[in-house]
């Protein structure tokens, strides 16, 4: 690399890593984590466990994020350093090296501003995700559980904590739906970019004459609820029924009415939940994602009235999001960022995010274009 394409990109990183800074507005950061500090030193603190897990999470999350800056300054500083000493002495190794240190942070870079764009209401939660099998029968309930298999590999990944809170399976093979809970900072800030519809083409391998087949599924992503959101749903909005749980759980399960089934009625939402072996936990877990379901269906009609006042009413960006290809090529594409990659078995294990890092890009970009046009 020569020294003026060093120079530049030297100079392209250390732009980016202000532009996080300053997005990030690090002063505040770090007040933040002072308060967070303050409140984590209070000896009262573990008598209410959950808090208690918000506070000390908040904190090693914020003070992660303040190190990894340093980090990266501390990192460009030496490849200067590294590249001018280089130069002075006509050390080839030294400048070689310090222009790999720079690429190396292109994306170190990268994924720090991603976290920069997770500026939304409900971005830093976890995440409740579930998915439902759509039209193309037996193919759509295995591309149902081939879907679920990769949200759960991904999270696998990434170390972050999954609980499956219902399963419902399909009579031949695969899934009708699944609800599961991501538990991890940014949860749904990053997953609610995969919020719509999936398309699978392929030759079925449950068509005897092989047979090429199409097939949809639909994934819903709702930011876990907390004690602060005041969603009240009074006890005439919703039908409560009780039933056996199905599939694997042991006699225990399957053999009382422990799953529960709530019905929202003025939205006719339904929520189905068997993952606990007590009817008392299914309900208080059904109800938590009803919850869910109602603050983003509030949430998306105050959006939906802000459009209407501005004169400006468009269609859901979430609808045919994705396309998954296995013949007659092999192909997953984004639909909306026009994202995409061959690597299609790496893809269903779970490797998505840079479809996920591109989808909340292209969300951003969306955002600004609509502020720019209300204002």
């Amino acid at each position: 690399m020569a020294e003026f394409d060093f120079l530049q990109a030297l100079e392209a990183a250390r732009a980016k890593y202000d532009s996080i800074v300053k997005a990030l507005d690090v002063e505040r950061l770090s007040s933040e984590i002072a308060e967070l500090q303050e409140e984590a030193t209070r000896p009262d603190l573990w008598n209410d466990t959950e808090h208690a897990q918000k506070v000390t999470s908040a904190l090693s999350n914020k003070q992660s994020l303040v190190k990894k800056l340093d980090v990266i300054n501390s990192r460009l500083d030496d490849a200067q350093t590294l590249f001018e000493l280089g130069q002075e002495e006509d050390d080839k190794g030294s400048m070689d090296e310090a222009e790999h240190v720079v690429d190396s942070l292109k994306n170190d870079l990268d994924e720090l501003e991603i976290e920069t764009l997770l500026d939304g209401e409900y971005d830093e939660r976890s995440a409740v995700v579930t998915i439902r099998s759509g039209a193309g029968g037996v193919d759509a309930a295995d591309f149902a559980q081939m879907l679920m298999r990769m949200y759960l590999r991904w999270s696998e990944r990434h170390g972050y904590k999954v609980k499956v809170m219902d399963t419902s399976y399909a009579e031949e093979a695969g899934i009708k739906s699944a609800t599961f809970q991501v538990d991890a900072p940014y949860a749904y800030g990053r997953l609610s970019v995969e919020g719509g519809t999936h398309r699978l083409v392929r030759i079925s391998p449950f068509d005897n004459q092989g047979r090429r087949q199409t097939s949809f599924a639909a994934v819903e992503v709702v930011p876990l609820v907390e004690a602060t959101d005041h969603i009240d749903i009074p006890d005439s909005d919703i039908r409560v029924d009780t039933y056996c749980s199905s599939g694997p759980g042991g006699q225990g399960v399957n053999t009382t009415y422990s799953a529960v089934r709530i019905t929202h009625l003025p939205t006719n939402i339904v929520v189905t939940m068997q993952d606990e072996r007590s009817q008392i936990q299914n309900r208080a877990a059904a109800m938590a994602v009803l919850q869910s379901r109602l603050l983003v269906l509030r949430h998306e009609e105050e959006a939906r009235k802000k459009k209407e006042l501005a004169g400006d009413i468009k269609a859901s960006w979430g609808d045919q999001m994705r396309s998954y290809v296995l013949h007659p090529y092999q192909m997953v594409k984004d639909l909306r960022t026009g994202y995409e990659t061959s690597q299609t078995q790496a893809v269903f294990d779970g490797d998505i995010d840079g479809f996920i890092d591109a989808g909340i890009r292209w969300r951003h970009e969306q955002r600004r274009i609509e502020e720019q046009e209300e204002g």
